[in-house]
């Protein structure tokens, strides 16, 4: 019975570890990338040693995916907030105004939840970088989300004439984030065009939010007008 009493307690602590460590390792593969993160750095950054570190996650691929599907988790949690509102309602679908106004709704949010987590992006940028060798290797591990509904709801759009192009929308929402994570891990080079001013100001990054998602819903979108003709 004392062995039974004593196990929620050693799970929880494993559990502790394992947060622990990956939040080190997010930082550092952040920093460094995949192929520049070394065990070492990410044993001293957790306090763990990188045995322990090898029992919990196995090698270096191994813990990349799970700080990748950790992170993954996160973000289709987030997912399932912005998408519920135009998923839930198939009329959306051939309603330029509202289809309009909840796209922007969910590339602002989407740009907010960037801003505020920086090492999903700086994690993505390396990846970019090495051409996505490493991420193609652990990305069937990851949760599907919303992508099937999704994809459907915006081939309705399509069918419907509210889409600009044919090209396949689910690339265009790619396309889309993108441009946010591409706009907030460049701010230290927009900087150098704007000495007077602070582009990590709230300020700063409201202007952007409002001019990207602009540009996202416009160049995505018919204007309104054309619809309705």
């Amino acid at each position: 019975m004392a062995e039974l009493e004593r196990k929620p307690g050693r799970t929880r602590d494993a559990d502790r570890t394992r947060q622990v460590i990956l939040d080190a390792a997010e930082a550092v593969f952040a920093e460094q990338g995949f192929d520049g993160a070394r065990f070492d750095a990410i044993a001293q950054a957790s306090g763990y040693n990188r045995s322990l570190i090898g029992q919990y996650f196995g090698d270096k691929l191994g813990l990349y995916t799970e700080v990748n599907r950790r992170l993954d988790r996160d973000f289709s949690e987030l997912q399932a907030r912005i998408l519920t509102p135009l998923l839930e309602d198939e009329t959306i679908a051939t309603d330029a105004y509202r289809l309009r106004t909840s796209l922007k709704n969910a590339m602002g949010a989407l740009f907010d939840y960037m801003r505020d987590h920086p090492h999903p992006l700086r994690i993505f940028v390396w990846e970019q970088a090495e051409g996505w060798q490493t991420y193609v290797k652990v990305i069937s591990q990851f949760e599907a989300g919303e992508l099937d509904q999704l994809r459907t709801l915006l081939s309705r759009a399509q069918n419907a004439g509210l889409l600009r192009s044919d090209f396949d929308p689910l690339i265009q929402l790619v396309l889309a984030e993108q441009m946010c994570w591409s706009y907030l891990t460049s701010i230290p080079l927009y900087q150098m065009f704007h000495a007077g001013e602070d582009l990590s100001s709230q300020a700063s990054f409201a202007r952007a939010r409002e001019y990207i998602t602009d540009f996202i819903v416009h160049g995505m979108m018919v204007d309104p007008e054309e619809a309705e003709s």
